[in-house]
């Protein structure tokens, strides 16, 4: 039986993305799309061949589960009322912009007991996965360090105001990363020291940064770190929109993960040996069928506190950025 999708909004350059995957997954059948921008909206159920709904109100009523793709600032005001009707959510990343409003979205979901999901594809990744399995059978050893990118291109639009975004590069992309480590490590990010600025003519808000994250729990030494580049560093002339790789080096081996070439390099210091794995998957419809499935077998999609705790190294990094000096990380 299939499960009945919509999308809510169009704003998100991801929401296409999610739209082509639904088609080819069997467990979903894509029924409509509501958007506060009716021409956009419009154009894209025109697009992908589904039903336009006037209002949200009515998007809800004909689905199971819908997929919030609505610029960050607006998305408690979709998630909210989606869970109150009983719908499943998938929502876009970041949770939100402020704490007050992720701590809503998941009260609505524990109150209503429905699924609030955050839409963080790259642990669906099959590197990422993979490097999951390896770091946590303790073949590289004890986490000692990790270096993070994410890079990108300006988006535009909405991304470059921070009303709707609630920030530039480092909101955008700090988010993967943080979330990331998480998945892989199991770890917490306990402070953050960031330099944060605006050097690549995006506008209006940040575009580039440098984070450096203290991390606790997991298997990682103490004192361990990971350095994390969320700039739109990337300009036309790159042959890919952007990455998110991270070289994790441990006691007794290294590894190199990229997510999206889909591979990942082995060191191993004791053989000295090196050893490839390559993995295929798009990680946008990995993390779909993920949530479509709900409660078949393990699940390994974020939810709403894995969005939350993601948030809150975000947070902490504008705080360092404004101060010039590290930052605990609030968790609530």
């Amino acid at each position: 039986m299939s499960v009945r999708v919509g999308i809510l909004s169009f704003a998100h350059v991801h929401a296409p993305q999610y739209a082509a995957a639904l088609g080819g997954l069997g467990a979903a059948e894509f029924v409509g799309v509501a958007d506060d921008d009716a021409d956009r909206g419009q154009k894209a159920a025109d697009r992908y061949g589904v039903r336009f709904f006037e209002s949200a109100g009515e998007l809800f009523e004909a689905v199971d589960v819908v997929v919030v793709c609505s610029e960050n600032r607006r998305h408690a005001g979709g998630v909210i009322p989606a869970l109150r009707a009983g719908v499943d959510v998938l929502c876009e990343k970041p949770i939100s912009t402020t704490v007050e409003d992720s701590h809503e979205m998941i009260r609505a979901s524990e109150e209503t007991a429905r699924r609030l999901g955050i839409a963080f594809p790259v642990r669906h990744a099959p590197a990422v996965r993979r490097a999951r399995e390896i770091v946590r059978s303790g073949a590289i050893g004890r986490v000692l360090a990790v270096n993070g990118t994410n890079h990108g291109q300006p988006p535009g639009g909405w991304f470059l105001d921070p009303e709707l975004s609630g920030g530039g590069a480092v909101m955008d992309h700090t988010v993967h990363v943080a979330d990331t480590l998480r998945f892989v490590l199991g770890v917490e990010v306990r402070s953050v020291y960031a330099e944060i600025g605006a050097f690549f003519g995006a506008g209006g808000v940040d575009d580039a940064g440098i984070l450096t994250l203290e991390m606790e729990g997991g298997d990682v030494a103490d004192g361990a770190f990971a350095t994390v580049d969320p700039s739109w560093s990337r300009g036309a002339g790159y042959p890919t929109w952007g990455d998110l790789t991270l070289r994790i080096t441990g006691s007794s081996g290294v590894l190199d993960v990229d997510a999206f070439s889909r591979s990942i390099t082995t060191f191993d210091h004791e053989s000295g040996g090196t050893s490839w794995t390559h993995a295929g998957g798009d990680p946008n419809t990995l993390m779909l069928d993920d949530f479509l499935r709900g409660a078949e077998g393990e699940r390994i999609g974020a939810g709403g506190e894995d969005g939350l705790r993601a948030l809150e190294v975000v947070l902490a990094a504008y705080r360092s950025g404004e101060s010039h000096a590290p930052v605990a990380v609030a968790r609530g």
